[in-house]
């Protein structure tokens, strides 16, 4: 098995991108793999510096294979800079392993990724491996099957690709018209279908909520671990997109996740563990409002 070339896409965080790198070289397949790192164009002259700090920080990388530096000359802004990079891999090598600059990995994810990318190369009902998984209580399977895709630490192949539907409106305009909009969101859960529409307004740069609508309408599966390989240090403020929320922070496993043929079908039981994991949020939000308004637990 040849390992996935890797896609990390970098912007302004220099710190953020060292934690990522550093993470990612523990991973025992990283001397096989090939990095590919998409550095974006300043936005503006603010951005300047903390561009070319995270540039001259990744020239210094060793560890990996082989490493090619792509230097946007301008700001391609995060989903043109995302699509286009992950095209670009996929029709070279037909697959890829997805990095953004705020990931911190487990030592086994390039082991869990590469592995789900051989096992279900084939299966044209899988459009991706994950390996973020939400930090709920209760015991998921050691995998599972889910509708749609993800974005955080993922690898998908070429032929899966191909369902990416670049226009958010099409894609809204078919989750109403098939009568998917609850079970898009999660059972009323979590607002995807929102996020959607803030893509489509211009109010939000999101290619992720595009392509979990792209492969959920065409009733495509990703592959989860039940112990996250993966877990986000960007969601504090930093990051263009992200908010200041611990509510999706996690405790990495310190074990691999074991790779082996499932039913290829979203698991019922996993999705009903990851709706009451949204609606606890929910319902903890809810609380942390009415006692600043109220004053009362």
């Amino acid at each position: 098995m040849t390992p996935a070339p890797i896609a990390l896409f970098v912007y302004n965080r220099p710190e953020h991108t060292r934690k990522t790198i550093e993470a990612l070289r523990a991973n025992t397949l990283a001397g096989e793999s090939e990095l590919f790192i998409f550095s974006d164009g300043p936005k503006n002259t603010e951005q300047k510096k903390a561009v070319r700090e995270v540039r001259d920080y990744i020239k210094t990388i060793t560890g990996f294979r082989r490493i090619e530096i792509v230097e946007r000359a301008e700001n391609f802004a995060l989903s043109k800079s995302i699509i286009s990079g992950v095209t670009d891999i996929v029709n070279r090598y037909s697959k890829i392993i997805v990095m953004e600059d705020d990931l911190v990995t487990s030592p086994y994810f390039l082991k869990y990724m590469n592995e789900g990318l051989e096992l279900y190369k084939n299966e044209k009902s899988v459009a991706s491996i994950h390996g973020y998984v939400y930090p709920s209580k209760k015991t998921l399977p050691e995998t599972f099957f889910l509708r749609g895709a993800d974005c955080w630490g993922w690898a998908t192949w070429k032929r899966a690709w191909k369902a990416f539907e670049l226009d958010g409106n099409k894609l809204l305009i078919e989750l109403e018209k098939k009568g998917l909009i609850s079970k898009f969101d999660l059972d009323g859960t979590y607002d995807f279908s929102a996020t959607l529409k803030r893509q489509i307004d211009g109010r939000c740069d999101s290619w992720a909520i595009r392509w979990h609508a792209s492969a959920f309408l065409v009733n495509m599966l990703t592959l989860y671990p039940g112990r996250s390989l993966v877990n986000n240090i960007g969601r504090d403020g930093s990051g263009t997109h992200a908010g200041d929320t611990g509510a999706f922070n996690t405790v990495m496993t310190e074990r691999p996740i074991e790779v082996r043929p499932i039913p290829i079908e979203e698991d019922a039981a996993a999705r009903k563990i990851i709706i009451g994991y949204m609606r606890s949020l929910r319902t903890s939000l809810f609380k942390r409002i009415k006692t600043k308004i109220t004053g009362r637990r």
